[in-house]
Formats: structure tokens, sequence, C-alpha cells
């Protein structure tokens, strides 16, 4: 009897036990209907979905980098310096010549470019003085030629520093003693004397000074006369 009990306890146990089972399964899925799945689900998105966050604004400066600058490869071609040309005769005025005889004044000269000769025109500055004044390098640069002809006497022929001018100095007595062709002349330095040599009338000393822009060939006779006055004055 005792025993029949005991197993009637034990079934009864199994029983309800199966029943408490069978109840509790069923309060979970009411509870899982009701109010969704209790364990969280993952995100269904994909890395590449993700939104890329906008940028945090700072206090530091923002640094440009420039681009590379461009680098001439051998291929390019040389930028040709322009041509210069000769400068005028006003440039020569800024350089302040020298006045070429001793003692003279830019106000004592008289303008004579344009005056008549027999043939020509005169294109040059006549400079009265008295004989054996010295004659002086109107600024620093070669004695290109010293020459005699019948119509300048004696003469000089000088070019500038650049050697794109030249000064010509005619009908003098002589030359500075040890003047040669070649030498290096500095500005007021004595290079010959008042004369009367060429055809200079023999009672009129005077130092005939002329101005010359040079040919690219740099012939010592050659070139484009300039007005000595406007110059000197």
């Amino acid at each position: 009897m005792a025993s029949t009990h005991s197993k009637d306890r034990a079934n009864v146990f199994t029983i309800g036990a199966a029943y408490g089972f069978v109840a509790g399964v069923f309060a979970m899925a009411l509870i899982v209907w009701q109010f969704g799945s209790v364990v969280p689900t993952r995100s269904s998105s994909r890395p590449g979905d993700a939104k890329v966050p906008a940028a945090v604004e700072t206090d530091a400066p923002v640094v440009k980098t420039p681009a590379p600058a461009a680098t001439s490869g051998s291929s390019r071609a040389e930028v040709a310096a322009p041509s210069i040309a000769p400068p005028p005769a006003g440039d020569l005025k800024d350089r302040d010549l020298e006045i070429p005889v001793e003692g003279v004044r830019s106000d004592q000269l008289t303008p004579q470019f344009k005056d008549p000769r027999t043939g020509h025109t005169h294109e040059a500055l006549d400079i009265p003085a008295p004989m054996g004044t010295p004659v002086k390098a109107v600024e620093d640069g070669r004695i290109a030629r010293l020459f005699f002809s019948k119509a300048g006497g004696t003469t000089i022929y000088q070019f500038d520093p650049s050697e794109k001018f030249c000064y010509y100095y005619a009908h003098l007595d002589r030359y500075a003693n040890g003047l040669r062709e070649g030498d290096r002349v500095r500005r007021g330095q004595v290079v010959g004397y008042v004369g009367v040599s060429g055809n200079a009338p023999k009672n009129t000393p005077h130092l005939h000074f002329a101005i010359f822009r040079l040919t690219d060939e740099k012939k010592w006779w050659e070139g484009t006369p300039l007005d000595p006055y406007d110059i000197l004055r």
C-alpha cells in the first residue's frame, strides 16, 4: 500500500513536472508573441552601408599643400632675350660727358651741327681755343685709331666703354706723349692738343669734335652722326 502510494506520488510528481514544463514553454511563447524576441538582434546593415560621420570642426589651421611647380625639361625651348637697340643720344647726355677742351664751359658752346660746308653739312662741333690747349677724353674708353687725313689732320677715334659710340677729335696739333692705339683712357685724361692740322684755317685753332653711333661692324670711320651740342649742353 505504502509502496503504491509512493509510486502514485512519484507518478503525480512526474505528471506535475510535465505539466509545469509545458506551461512554462507556453508562457515563454506567449511572451515572445507579445513583446518580440528577448534576445538582441544583430544589425542587418553591411560595413559598406555605414554612414560617414560629419567632419568635426577644430581650431587647427587648415594647411593646403601647394601643387608641385613645373620643372623645365631639356626639351623646353629657351626664351630668347629681347634685342637691345643702340641707345639714343639722350642716353649719352645722361652720362654728363666731359667738355673735351680744357677751360671751356658748356654755356660757351654754339650749335653748328647743320651748318653747311663744301659739299656736306658740318655734323660736328668746333670748339675754339688757343693753340696747344689740352684736349681731354670725354669719358672712359679705348683709343680705336690714331689717324692722319687731309681733311681732319691729326685725329683720334675713341670708342666709349660699350663700344656703341665713337668720339672723334680732329685738327690736333699733336697727340699726348705715349698715346697708342688700343690704349684705355680715362675721363678727363689728356689725349692731345688743339691745333690747325688738316683743312682748318691756320689762324683759327680749334678742336673739331664729333660723335657717331657705331654700326654692328664697329668700323671706326663709319656710323650715324649725333649732335655733340645737344649732348654736351
